[in-house]
């Protein structure tokens, strides 16, 4: 079966484009030789109408390539069980509660995503995400508050900071990524600890609250109606702009591409499901005295997180080495590719992520607290980013998926918590969800090998 726009070939051989590189190539052009390889045998390249190409998907899909639609499927057939169950679950109220609450567990499944795309994993991704936020609200609270840009900047580089030790640390020593989170996650829980002692002038019972509007918006706050609208149309131009401009570039070069026609669908779905997001957001969920209406800042701060990530991963050099690592990482060192450093860049953009997701969560809770449940919420990540179809043995996987999985994730705690089921459903539901998940990645893998 052909890989994916996003997948690398796992396997080696005598005649792949990693393997030639070991052989005297450079690694840029085994880079661009591997593109090729995968641009010319992938199935878009054949199709040459809207309806051979779902033929042809069809045929991908029934080998365990299914994308995103798994996903998709999933969210709405969860949508249309809550709302049955709870007709508030699709309220405008509601719905912004949950993307504000979405927004925190989208950002820990991406964090999540950079290492298990080189089939590693960070257990103290949340613990980090904690020392972070911590950090960040400390600077804007104490008597003489720091300017909030620079609290900003200090939580996200002491959490990167975190990740990328614990990297070196996994290449230097070769320790397995799971010892040496599992010591991150113990650790930075104590650390934790230790910083609201330390924090005792500005925190009260073990809690920092925030006072920091800027901070509190990031969750809290919403954009203007107009804003919401301007900022759809810009995204669609933008982004129908480059799928155009990607796929007639890759058909100039001779790789795979998808009909327009389905590009065009692509741009149309897309459409209708942000207007009409858009338009329920901008009902007014207050009084006709205090108003309470527009699309959270949330939303734009994950919109913009995705359009980043996603062209690091797709676009630039490090990204394809990411997932030739992760798909064989053997190959990737014979190709002459940097193992050590690439994967220490991993970490620290986990680590980056992670600070982002510390930040939105003191935001939505208006404070930080020393119980946080980092061992709990490690465990949503994974989670999120595999319900995605991003794979736990790495090589294969999509940022969008992530934020898709760490969405239904969210879907199923508002919803269950809606119909006051507890934290028994919530935990049994996920579990469920997961496991089907992590199904249909076995499944994919299965499909692949006897392609």
């Amino acid at each position: 079966m052909a890989t994916t726009d996003h997948d690398v070939p796992a396997e080696e051989s005598p005649s792949s484009p990693v393997a030639v590189a070991g052989a005297g190539e450079s690694a840029a052009e085994a880079d661009e030789a591997a593109h090729l390889a995968r641009g010319t045998t992938s199935p878009e390249l054949l199709a040459n109408s809207l309806g051979e190409y779902f033929r042809l998907w069809l045929r991908r899909a029934r080998s365990g390539e299914s994308g995103a639609l798994p996903v998709i499927v999933g969210l709405i057939v969860l949508g249309a069980y809550f709302q049955i169950r709870e007709p508030a679950f699709l309220s405008a109220t509601n719905i912004a509660n949950l993307m504000a609450q979405a927004g925190w567990i989208i950002t820990i499944a991406m964090a999540q995503v950079f290492v298990l795309l080189l089939g590693e994993i960070d257990l103290s991704v949340a613990f980090n995400a904690a020392i972070g936020g911590t950090i960040t609200i400390w600077m804007v609270s104490v008597h003489h508050p720091f300017p909030t840009w620079l609290a900003i900047i200090v939580g996200l580089a002491v959490s990167g900071a975190i990740a990328s030790i614990e990297g070196l640390l996994i290449v230097w020593l070769k320790i397995p990524s799971f010892i040496v989170t599992l010591a991150g996650l113990l650790g930075l829980n104590g650390v934790l600890i230790w910083l609201f002692d330390e924090a005792g002038q500005v925190g009260n019972g073990g809690v920092i609250s925030s006072h920091n509007n800027f901070i509190n918006d990031l969750a809290g706050g919403n954009l203007s109606p107009v804003a919401g609208w301007v900022i759809l149309i810009v995204a669609l131009l933008l982004g129908g702009c480059y799928l155009i401009w990607r796929d007639q570039r890759r058909r100039t070069n001779n790789l795979a591409a998808p009909p327009l026609g389905v590009t065009l669908l692509k741009l149309g779905l897309m459409a209708v499901v942000g207007a009409v997001l858009v338009a329920v957001l901008n009902v007014n969920r207050g009084s006709a005295f205090t108003p309470l209406e527009g699309v959270p800042w949330v939303v734009l701060i994950v919109l913009v997180l995705l359009g980043g990530s996603t062209l690091l991963l797709t676009r630039t050099r490090f990204g394809r080495y990411l997932y030739a690592i992760g798909g064989s990482a053997e190959a990737a060192r014979r190709a002459g590719i940097n193992l050590s450093r690439i994967r220490v860049l991993a970490f620290l953009l986990a680590g980056l992520f992670a600070g982002v997701t510390g930040i939105l969560y003191t935001s939505l809770l208006g404070s930080m607290s020393n119980d946080f449940e980092g061992g709990q919420y490690v465990l949503y990540s994974v989670a999120g980013a595999v319900i995605g179809g991003v794979s736990l043995f790495g090589g294969r996987g999509r940022m969008l998926g992530a934020v898709l999985g760490g969405f239904v994730v969210a879907v199923i705690y508002n919803g269950v918590d809606l119909l006051g089921l507890g934290a028994a459903g919530q935990y049994i539901w996920t579990a469920l969800v997961l496991l089907a998940a992590v199904t249909l990645d076995a499944l994919a893998r299965r499909g692949a090998r006897s392609t």
